[in-house]
């Protein structure tokens, strides 16, 4: 749309796309602790819809969605980064079961049981399923939120300043790192791998994983923390 002098007209791309904000942050936010608020990250997104509007230029030939998602994203992961996300003592819970995870993996030679986990922590299972729910967003971001697809400052950029040999970036066009990583999925028990597969290639939500699987979307949640920390 555009106004009466011939410029777009930024409202309609504020009001078109702001079901995709939405969509974005509610994935966003599956993957965090319980404590961040979908409603905060909902309006960084919009700010950053607002900026991606006000930005465009539709003679430079991109389409609006292509120019606007990463700079949603961009907005979204600043607020996050800004408000201290991840409580320290989620990374404790989820380095404690890592730390288990490996202790029986180097014994037995294969990838533990949730059993065998929660007993190497001197835990009840019950007990370790609340640690893995706690355990919920001690991961890394998509390789696509870290960057700026029209050649600007990157995300990573912004927060991760460093020699140019410690750029996770740069560590990931590494083939030994995408080898490792690709081996490591591989080894994860089936059902991991295949909750790891509908979720970050056909974009399945927790909640349409549950329907997929047979089981609630909380434990479906405990297993996302779990192939994680494999």
């Amino acid at each position: 749309m555009y106004t009466a002098n011939g410029s777009q007209d930024r409202s309609q791309f504020v009001s078109e796309f702001a079901p995709l904000v939405r969509r974005m942050a509610h994935h966003l936010v599956a993957k965090l602790p319980s404590s961040v608020q979908v409603d905060d990250i909902i309006q960084a997104g919009m700010i950053g819809l607002m900026d991606a509007a006000n930005r465009y230029e539709q003679s430079h030939g991109a389409q609006f969605e292509t120019f606007a998602t990463p700079r949603i994203r961009g907005a979204m992961l600043d607020e996050l980064r800004s408000n201290d996300w991840l409580p320290r003592g989620v990374r404790r819970v989820q380095k404690r079961i890592e730390t288990a995870m490996s202790a029986i993996e180097q014994r037995l030679g294969r990838a533990a049981s949730e059993t065998e986990i929660a007993r190497e922590m001197k835990v009840s299972l019950e007990s370790y399923h609340e640690m893995l729910a706690e355990a919920r967003g001690a991961q890394l971001f998509y390789y696509d939120e870290l960057s700026d697809e029209d050649g600007g400052e990157s995300y990573a950029d912004r927060t991760l300043p460093g020699p140019a040999e410690d750029d996770p970036l740069s560590r990931l066009t590494d083939k030994r790192f995408r080898d490792s990583l690709r081996a490591a999925i591989d080894r994860l028990p089936e059902r991991e791998k295949n909750l790891m597969g509908l979720y970050y290639e056909r974009d399945l939500n927790f909640r349409e994983i549950a329907a997929v699987f047979g089981v609630t979307e909380s434990r479906v949640c405990q297993l996302h923390s779990q192939a994680v920390a494999r």
